[in-house]
């Protein structure tokens, strides 16, 4: 059975950082691309990054571009998002998902809230 667990979440002021991690379980995590996505309150999901199965091509929506990394340690089964410089915008719930899913993910994600 397919699993993701995120977690890094929580309460943050502008301009401050958070680092998420979401640990896959149940796939050869190595031969899958990855993405996060995010849900704002009241607003449809929006992708944020997305990375490479082998870690390479990091890509970037443009809100995100400049302030969020996406890495990935494949030793460790373990996708990352760090982020910097975050702003009020960037309060979401925050999923990790395999690049090719297209639904809502089922994992219950992190919160994130910027605010002062």
């Amino acid at each position: 059975e397919v699993q993701l667990v995120e977690s890094g979440g929580g309460l943050v002021q502008p301009g401050g950082s958070l680092r998420l991690s979401c640990a896959a379980s149940g796939f050869t995590f190595s031969m899958y691309g990855m993405k996060w996505v995010r849900q704002a309150p009241g607003k449809g999901l929006e992708w944020v990054s997305g990375i490479n199965s082998d870690g390479g091509m990091p890509r970037y929506a443009s809100s995100v571009k400049g302030r969020f990394t996406i890495s990935r340690d494949n030793a460790k089964n373990t996708l990352y998002l760090q982020m910097s410089g975050l702003k009020p915008e960037d309060t979401a719930v925050y999923y990790c998902a395999k690049w090719t899913d297209t639904k809502k993910p089922s994992s219950q994600g992190t919160q994130v809230t910027v605010s002062s």
